[in-house]
């Protein structure tokens, strides 16, 4: 009874259904304002054409065509360090090689393949999640297996078909590392740009009301920074040009510490000159990386005193940095990335939304293919792709959104790809078609996945017909439809049955846990013991960023499921913001050469303030403030750890309200 009582109180709490679903429908049809990726469509185009072409001069079309699967391997480039692009698209590239190999060995055997599809859409799900991996995911792995099982069975073609897989892999490897020629670091000097244009963005925002928003955009940028210069780095080089930006990266979060404290202590506008010299930097970072040279003119602000003073040094210093041949970029000490078993195993754990992702994806995917063997249809395995494609929504509200825009688009698709097949295509025509379907996906995606889904539904049926038996073009199309439509609806009705409210569910006991892991840093960085401890590669450390990690996940699929309880979350967002930007101040404390020593009487105090917030966000009981003592030096952590408690008193409150409804 009590449990009936509280699930009519969390639905009444609830956002109505109807009103939501009808929204949700309306932005299923929006057009983001995304940038046109026109070079890397232009270059995906060639790269799917290219196999295709050489095919057709060996005389073995079908062969060009299996080639082209491998191709799928650019639409995974993003703009990461190419040390880390290199491993991305070659573990793509044997993924893919695999995956045709092992459909082909086991597309004699429905079960097994059904069983397959799921193990392969729950492994590549976790690790793109895990490794917070841009891209895809697992849609063209699930798609190059599901695409083997579909051909003329023959398990003795597996190595042939694998390897002209690998080889079409290999030719997307070579054009997606090619500007690594060109411009080594391009993708970090890019990140540091824009922390540089943020920085100047945020100074001009100090003394006005967006001061938080910009706070906000700039930590994540920085933070993004950060990761891209860590992963970026090799054990065997280190460039001059890398180690540079290592130090302006440093120095961009002093200069961010010295305008946090400005803005508390003065709340008043900086002065012009300083937002005008780091737009500067930003200018002259893109100028450099183009073999040129810029001239930064440093002016001085007259009467500047105290944290003005400081502020107008350090961006002096990241001018010095820039632009000064001495400096000494030896000095700077390398980045430690997380190792493989510690990003692994903060995702492989039963609180972890990437492994109960996974979980879900795999065994939606595999049920999925068994019901469409069951029900023997033709070229089943469109039924699957179709399920996966709607998986891959980051949450329940992009899942109903894939829904939609996969049906419509595979729809209008498919009435393309009519037009294109009853012209019997074959020769350079193909080869065309695919080229210019596949430029046509790349610059759609950031738009719209329906629109999208438009132009990869011809480029598949073009494979799949290409690789497989002939059959009239009717029953092709109607067959089609029906597939894509089943696959569709069970990817929905999966996503809503299995934990759809489970990162709600997850928020409280998440929060608690995070703040008690920054509480362990902290305990150790302002320790007097800290000088035997690298805290740079610290237990402690690791912990309290795969906790902020998993946070933000949770948060954002806390959003988008469908029921939510829209003001609860709301409430929280403050929480989940101050949580985000203690864990930046802790970071930045240990980077600074004046980050203190406090004492036992101030440890413990912050000790009780923390306990007492994860104790309160654990219980979801009403939080009793406790002093917070003064951190010497670092003003903005104090200050942060103040906001934190507030935000908190307010998310309590208003779920305790909920609670007696």
């Amino acid at each position: 009874m009590q449990k009936s009582v509280e699930k009519k109180r969390r639905i009444k709490a609830s956002e109505p259904l109807y009103p939501s679903l009808l929204r949700t429908i309306q932005q299923a049809f929006q057009l983001k304002r995304n940038p046109l990726p026109w070079s890397k469509a232009i270059t995906a185009g060639i790269c799917s054409g290219i196999p295709v072409l050489i095919g057709l001069l060996a005389n073995h079309l079908s062969y060009g065509m299996l080639a082209g699967i491998g191709s799928f391997t650019y639409l995974y480039v993003a703009n990461i360090p190419y040390s880390q692009r290199a491993k991305k698209l070659f573990f793509v590239m044997i993924g893919l090689a695999m995956a045709v190999g092992m459909g082909t060995l086991v597309a004699p055997h429905p079960l097994t393949s059904a069983i397959f599809v799921g193990l392969i859409g729950a492994l590549v799900t976790f690790l793109f999640g895990a490794y917070k991996i841009q891209g895809p995911a697992a849609i063209f792995f699930v798609l190059a297996f599901s695409l083997a099982t579909g051909m003329p069975i023959d398990p003795t073609a597996a190595p042939l078909r694998a390897g002209l897989v690998l080889c079409g892999g290999a030719l997307a490897w070579l054009l997606g590392m090619i500007g690594w020629v060109r411009d080594p670091h391009g993708p970090q000097t890019t990140a540091m740009k824009r922390v540089y244009m943020e920085l100047a963005a945020f100074m001009d925002r100090v003394g006005s009301g967006e001061v938080q928003e910009g706070r906000k955009k700039l930590v994540a940028v920085l933070k993004s920074a950060e990761e891209s210069l860590a992963v970026g780095q090799t054990s065997w080089h280190s460039s001059g040009q890398y180690q540079r930006l290592l130090l302006l990266n440093d120095q961009a979060n002093a200069i961010f510490l010295d305008v946090l404290e400005y803005a508390e202590k003065k709340r008043d506008k900086l002065p012009p000159h300083i937002g005008k010299t780091v737009r500067s930097i930003a200018a002259a970072l893109d100028e450099k990386s183009k073999g040129s040279e810029r001239a930064i003119r440093v002016e001085e602000w007259p009467g500047g005193e105290g944290i003005i003073l400081r502020l107008q040094s350090n961006v002096r210093e990241a001018v010095r940095i820039l632009i000064d041949p001495q400096t000494d970029v030896d000095a700077v000490q390398k980045r430690k990335r997380q190792s493989l078993w510690t990003v692994l195993g903060g995702s492989f754990d039963k609180n972890s939304i990437v492994f109960l992702t996974s979980i879900r994806f795999g065994l939606v995917l595999a049920a999925t293919a068994l019901l469409a063997y069951s029900f023997e249809l033709n070229r089943s395995y469109w039924v699957t792709l179709s399920c996966a494609a709607v998986m891959s929504g980051a949450t329940i509200i992009a899942t109903f959104h894939r829904a939609i825009q996969r049906s419509i688009g595979t729809v209008v698709g498919i009435m393309v790809a009519t037009i294109i097949l009853a012209a019997h295509p074959h020769g350079l025509f193909i080869a065309v078609v695919i080229m210019f379907m596949t430029a046509l996906t790349e610059l759609a995606i950031v738009l719209n996945y329906g629109l999208a889904a438009l132009f990869i539904t011809p480029n598949a049926l073009l494979l799949a017909e290409s690789t497989g038996q002939n059959l009239s073009l009717s029953f092709v199309a109607s067959a089609r439809i029906i597939d894509v439509v089943i696959g569709c609806a069970i990817g929905l009705v999966g996503t809503l049955l299995i934990g759809r409210r489970k990162a709600s569910s997850m928020l409280p006991h998440l929060i608690a846990k995070t703040i008690r892991s920054q509480q362990q840093y902290l305990m150790t960085l302002f320790s007097e013991h800290r000088a035997n401890l690298d805290l740079k590669q610290s237990l402690e450390q690791r912990k309290m960023q795969t906790n902020l990690s998993n946070l933000q996940i949770v948060y954002t699929t806390a959003i988008g499921e469908i029921p939510s309880n829209k003001r609860q979350l709301e409430y929280m967002w403050p929480v989940i913001f101050s949580i985000e930007q203690v864990g930046y101040l802790l970071e930045s404390c240990l980077k600074s050469a004046r980050c203190p020593i406090l004492s036992d009487a101030t440890l413990s105090q912050l000790l009780l303030v923390f306990e007492t917030m994860a104790k309160s966000a654990e219980q979801k009981a009403p939080l009793a403030k406790k002093e917070i003592p003064a951190i010497i030096d670092f003003p903005q952590l104090q200050r942060e750890l103040s906001e934190l408690q507030d935000a908190l008193q307010v998310s309590t409150r208003v779920q305790a309200s909920e609670a007696l409804r």
